[in-house]
């Protein structure tokens, strides 16, 4: 390990960007198959990897839902999300902001609860064990309808107090931010904070909805308000957070080469960005290895790296005392670096 690999794997930092049911790995996915007498379409753990060779996002779409049908009982869900938290740990995130995708669960006839419950149990051993605080996220499924949205926001109703914001994900081209209006407002009304994926494969208008019609509180991925450079700057004064995830980038092609990734472009032009691994079971990296790969593509430098971890939790939905200690936390490793 480099001295550069020490610093990103010990540096305190926040992950605002994590699919849980994309930590997935495999290994575990057989496991919970046999466990729950579910027949997968994959022979081996390394079938399941060969598989991992997308061109565009519904390709690993395919993949992540059907690996999702192993998932039955809150015990596999605990199991999943704690796989997770131990990984997560090592390299360094004392904060997790995960989302979970409930409509992918109960469209199966597995029980909001057994999904809910799992994950927070998990939460509550991960904070135990390690220290480490987190928070749900409730990512609707954008390719779904808004009514079948709404009726996921009733099924949360019981557990609205310990769901911190919902998201949208899945397909994105098509099913631009403003087709889940009603429904993210309706959200809002209950309390929760709304983040977006925007800025993926869907074009700038889709940070321009996410921000004009949404008024989002955080934009997931981004990379494509830097085609308009009103809308870079505008992003920019506002301090709005983009959760950037590199390994993601490259593993569905929104970009050809990792040497390619805007990281540096996005902090020169004072974006408030920030590093993730989304799904890191299928996109080959965790968040340090999401770190390692632009620092070694696009040269960051360690205060470029401290910039970002900095990012992570000012760009949370922490309480501001909460992100003060992480802050102080950062000067503190920072120091004892130097």
């Amino acid at each position: 390990m480099t001295d550069l690999d020490s610093f990103i794997a010990g540096l305190p930092k926040a992950e605002l960007h994590l699919h849980i049911e994309g930590s997935l790995e495999p290994e575990l996915m057989f496991e919970l198959a046999q466990r729950n007498g579910v027949e997968i379409p994959y022979e081996s753990v390394e079938d399941v990897r060969a598989a991992y060779a997308f061109t565009r996002l519904q390709d690993f779409l395919d993949i992540y839902y059907a690996g999702a049908n192993v998932l039955r009982t809150r015990q596999d869900f605990h199991d999943m999300a704690m796989a997770y938290f131990e990984r997560a740990a090592q390299d360094g995130v004392v904060h997790a902001e995960i989302m979970f995708d409930p409509q992918t669960h109960t469209d199966r006839g597995i029980p909001f609860a057994e999904v809910i419950e799992g994950l927070l149990s998990a939460m509550a051993e991960a904070e135990a064990k390690h220290g480490m605080t987190s928070q749900l996220i409730l990512s609707f499924l954008r390719h779904l309808s808004e009514e079948a949205a709404f009726e996921t926001l009733a099924m949360a109703e019981p557990w609205l107090d310990r769901i911190t914001a919902v998201g949208l994900d899945s397909s994105e081209l098509g099913h631009p931010p403003v087709k889940f209006a009603q429904v993210l407002a309706a959200a809002r009304e209950k309390g929760l904070k709304i983040t977006l994926h925007a800025g993926e494969e869907g074009p700038p208008e889709y940070v321009y909805q996410a921000l004009d019609l949404i008024e989002a509180d955080r934009i997931d991925h981004g990379n494509r308000a830097l085609e308009d450079p009103v809308l870079t700057q505008r992003l920019a004064e506002m301090g709005m957070t983009l959760t950037v995830c590199p390994l993601s980038n490259l593993k569905l092609c929104v970009i050809d080469d990792i040497a390619q990734h805007p990281i540096d472009r996005m902090l020169q032009a004072g974006l408030k960005a920030t590093l993730n691994s989304d799904d890191p079971a299928y996109f080959g990296g965790y968040i340090a290895d999401n770190y390692r790969a632009v620092a070694d593509a696009r040269g960051l430098t360690r205060d470029d790296l401290v910039t970002i971890a900095r990012n992570s939790f000012t760009g949370s939905f922490l309480p501001a005392d909460a992100i003060a200690r992480h802050m102080a936390a950062i000067d503190a490793y920072v120091g004892a670096q130097a």
